[in-house]
C-alpha cells in the first residue's frame, strides 16, 4: 500500500472530500491531480483517478495478461505440433 501515494497532496480525508467534492473532482478530471487516496478512520478507503488514467491502467493490465499468456504458451511450444500460416489461412478462410 505504500505505492498508493507519491505526495501528501494526493491524500484527502473522507470529510474533506465531501466538503470539497466539486473542486477535487475537477482536479482529477483535468488531470491536475493524478489521483486522490481517500482516507476513512486514518485508513485508505478508496482511490479516485481520471477516467483516461483508469482506462490506461486497464489497458496496461490487459497487455500484461496477454504477455504472460504468450510467455506461458512459448514455454510449451513444440515446433512439430505447430500449424503453418498457410494451413491456418486455408482452415479459416471465408467461403463465399
Amino acid at each position: 500500500m505504500a505505492a498508493l501515494m507519491e505526495r501528501a497532496d494526493q491524500a484527502v480525508s473522507a470529510t474533506a472530500m465531501v466538503r470539497n467534492f466539486s473542486t477535487r473532482l475537477r482536479e482529477i478530471a483535468s488531470r491536475e491531480t493524478e489521483k486522490l487516496v481517500i482516507f476513512k478512520d486514518n485508513e485508505p478507503a478508496a482511490v479516485i483517478v481520471n477516467i483516461e488514467a483508469y482506462q490506461e491502467l486497464l489497458d496496461e493490465l490487459d497487455d500484461l495478461r496477454i504477455e504472460r499468456t504468450a510467455r506461458e504458451r512459448l514455454n510449451g511450444f513444440e515446433e512439430k505440433q505447430a500449424i503453418s500460416h498457410e494451413d491456418m489461412m486455408a482452415r479459416y478462410a471465408e467461403t463465399d
